[in-house]
């Protein structure tokens, strides 16, 4: 499997194509564009029915050696099967199977034949989606390098969940140091102490005093020093980081066949989306074969996902512009995966998303709506991936977290409630809807507390963590000042 950048001039694709150990370790190309196989492998329906009674790390196994083949198949046999236990995905609800790691629960059902359904994907270490993906992350880098006896340097920005996820997974790993910057104050008290109380010598917190995309766009002009970034070894864990993209993929062919029955039925996902990892992963599960109706992005008061699934107008905010809300996670006004999937809209021509994407960064965006002045017209191409979307605000957040909870028992985050109100609004005939987990609820008990006036269930080991110390600085967003941090830090 070969791997090129979205920015590639087509005449310089093939020549550039890499494989997968060569971009594991780093984010974006030296194009400054996102990698993504020359072609998707393709899932049969044999192979749909073979992998229905796999354990979840034997299908991340069938799943990833499709994209890793510079992987000896025995050795990533090994590193899936020492990810995905039972004992690191361990924090499942009352009622839940951890054994089956991303259990499904049926919310509603209704007599047209309607489902929708919540698929359990926060069980992990630190109560995240990201973990999912995060833990194999860690063992992948830890396995490359030592066989190139080399060491790494992460450098990654957080709205919240992906900092804790990166630490917890990379902690104590041979050769890692993890520099993570996230936007201060504006995490869940619990988020930020999940992050800041670690005190291990290879993690470094770094606060930037700004909103999450001012700590994003640093990552990625660290990333564009191609000198700084060699270096300083230079490596990203953010879902820019192809293998963390892949690693999603899996759990919506979990997903979808603990689901259904045969590969004749479809079903639709809604996915509370920020930066577009996660719900890019659903866009390459589709493109391999997976019957996926529809892919539905939920946003928070931070639209410009919805706004271009609505209009063909990406027009991404300004810090100013940006909303701290009560879903934290998702308060992104540039979602850098969304790269990916335009990419994939203008028929894989590099020449083309580079040129829009130079855009964004000079005018804010661009039109894809075919209108007088627009950029282009793909737009009308947009119903053929099957993306929908939809938009959640604090008040409905708190509302489905009150209706979830009276109706169902559970008590849901408030980014998965963001998904449960966008998922009511796309319900179809005959169609199960999988609303994707976000999180626990405990990581956002302040809004928990003003919905339900109690706080949420804490898994044990979590009780107090607010109160332990903590361990981080405070900078601006100045990108000079970062590279020096690090320099001192890595002692290259």
């Amino acid at each position: 499997m070969q791997y090129v950048s979205t920015r590639a001039a087509a005449s310089a694709a093939a020549s550039s194509s890499q494989q997968f150990s060569d971009i594991l370790l780093g984010g974006l190309a030296v194009d400054g564009g996102l990698f993504l196989p020359t072609a998707y492998p393709q899932v049969t329906g044999a192979e749909l029915d073979a992998w229905r009674q796999l354990s979840y790390a034997d299908l991340a196994f069938e799943i990833l050696k499709k994209f890793a083949t510079d992987i000896p198949e025995a050795d990533l046999r090994a590193l899936t099967a020492k990810t995905y236990t039972k004992e690191v995905y361990k924090n499942a609800r009352k009622g839940e199977k951890a054994s089956q790691i991303t259990p499904l629960r049926v919310l509603e059902e209704g007599e047209n034949g309607t489902k929708l359904v919540l698929q359990a994907l926060s069980n992990g270490p630190t109560l995240a989606f990201k973990d999912m993906a995060m833990q194999l992350l860690g063992n992948l880098f830890e396995y490359t390098l030592a066989k190139q006896n080399a060491q790494l340097n992460i450098f990654g920005a957080t709205s919240g969940d992906t900092g804790s996820a990166a630490e917890y997974a990379m902690r104590g790993k041979q050769g890692i140091r993890v520099f993570m910057l996230s936007p201060h104050k504006k995490m869940s008290a619990f988020q930020t102490a999940q992050m800041f109380s670690l005190q291990d010598p290879n993690i470094f917190n770094i606060a930037i005093e700004g909103v999450f995309d001012d700590a994003q766009d640093m990552v990625k002009a660290v990333s564009n020093d191609l000198p700084f970034k060699a270096k300083q070894k230079i490596g990203t864990v953010n879902s820019i980081n192809w293998a963390r993209v892949v690693a999603q993929v899996v759990y919506y062919f979990r997903g979808y066949l603990s689901a259904t029955t045969s590969n004749d039925q479809k079903v639709s996902f809604t996915v509370p989306s920020g930066n577009f990892g996660n719900i890019c992963a659903g866009h390459i599960a589709r493109m391999m074969g997976l019957p996926i109706d529809k892919l539905v992005a939920a946003t928070n008061e931070n639209d410009v996902l919805d706004e271009f699934f609505r209009t063909g107008v990406y027009r991404v905010r300004k810090s100013s512009e940006t909303y701290h809300t009560s879903s934290p996670s998702m308060d992104i006004s540039k979602a850098s995966n969304f790269e990916r999937f335009i990419y994939d809209l203008v028929g894989r021509d590099g020449d083309r998303t580079r040129a829009l994407f130079q855009k964004v960064e000079t005018h804010g965006g661009f039109d894809l709506s075919g209108k007088p002045g627009a950029d282009g017209d793909e737009f009308k191409l947009v119903a053929k991936y099957g993306f929908k979307s939809g938009k959640s605000t604090h008040d409905d957040r708190l509302n489905t977290i009150r209706d979830v909870a009276d109706d169902y028992g559970i008590v849901i985050d408030t980014h998965t409630a963001d998904g449960i109100k966008v998922a009511r609004e796309h319900l179809e005939p005959g169609v199960t809807m999988i609303v994707l987990e976000t999180a626990l609820a405990a990581k956002f008990n302040e809004t928990i507390l003003d919905a339900l006036g109690e706080d949420a269930e804490r898994p044990e080991g979590f009780e107090n963590i607010e109160d332990l110390p903590q361990k981080f600085v405070v900078m601006p967003p100045d990108v000079e000042k970062m590279k020096a941090y690090i320099a001192a830090n890595t002692g290259l």
